[in-house]
């Protein structure tokens, strides 16, 4: 006789027979987005180290679970629970760390940090990225067009038709144009606007993405450890009536 209620039973399986397939998607994701960790770490952003330890963790407890739930063993279900418990925690303190990164980054580039500017301008990929952003989004420099020295790329040209445009992404570039720095070789009208507000926007997404991850998985922890607290009670009643119908007959 099953000791849990069936369709409560299917409905833990099935749940975590998801978050498997979806731990294997996430270290498929962690294998593709490991070009891009000396990017996002380089500006402060999260190292993606923490990626492959989150996608295994989560495809090793789903796997725990659908042994749990198959078995019904109350040790099994027990560390289970036990496991979402931590995983909530673990989760919120992910979500807020997010929470203080971003807001930090923000501070960064609303202060015009040189800290900023100087990440970008140091690495050669950054600044390749940041030579290819600025005709599109209509922006120079990431702080200010200083940033790229005595020599203004001409990915900074302005001229009066582009300087007052929306630019390809709309709302940047809209400040026009301006003379470039004393004694800086280039075009002569560079754009006002910098890249900095357009870069964060990017960053920005990243973020609330993140956010309503960690967020999103500390909920579903939360529902993961009062079903398996009420699957552990199913058990605990199963055995206790077993025990005294066996005490009945025996008196």
């Amino acid at each position: 006789m099953a000791k849990i209620n069936g369709c409560l039973k299917c409905l833990f399986i099935f749940f975590n027979v998801l978050f498997a397939i979806f731990g294997c998607l996430l270290i498929y994701g962690a294998v593709k987005s490991s070009a891009y960790s000396h990017q996002l770490s380089a500006v402060g952003g999260p190292s993606l180290a923490w990626s492959w330890v989150f996608a295994i963790g989560v495809l090793s407890i789903s796997c725990l679970g659908i042994y749990a739930g198959c078995s019904e063993k109350e040790l099994a279900i027990k560390i289970f629970a036990g496991f979402m418990g931590v995983g909530m925690i673990i989760m919120l303190i992910f979500g807020i760390i997010v929470v203080v990164t971003r807001n930090k980054l923000k501070n960064s580039f609303e202060s015009a940090s040189s800290e900023v500017s100087k990440t970008f301008m140091e690495d050669d990929e950054l600044r390749s990225l940041l030579d290819g952003l600025q005709q599109s989004a209509q922006c120079c420099g990431v702080v200010s067009a200083s940033d790229w020295g005595d020599h203004i790329p001409q990915s900074c040209d302005c001229n009066a038709g582009q300087g007052y445009g929306l630019g390809e992404f709309g709302g940047f570039g809209s400040s026009g144009c301006k003379t470039k720095p004393s004694g800086a070789s280039g075009p002569d009208r560079i754009y006002a606007q910098t890249c900095s507000e357009f870069i964060f926007l990017w960053f920005n997404i990243f973020f609330q993405i993140a956010m309503g991850f960690f967020f999103g998985f500390a909920v579903v922890a939360l529902m993961g450890l009062l079903i398996s607290l009420l699957m552990i009670h199913q058990i605990k009643r199963h055995d206790g009536g077993g025990g005294a119908s066996i005490a009945m007959k025996g008196y």
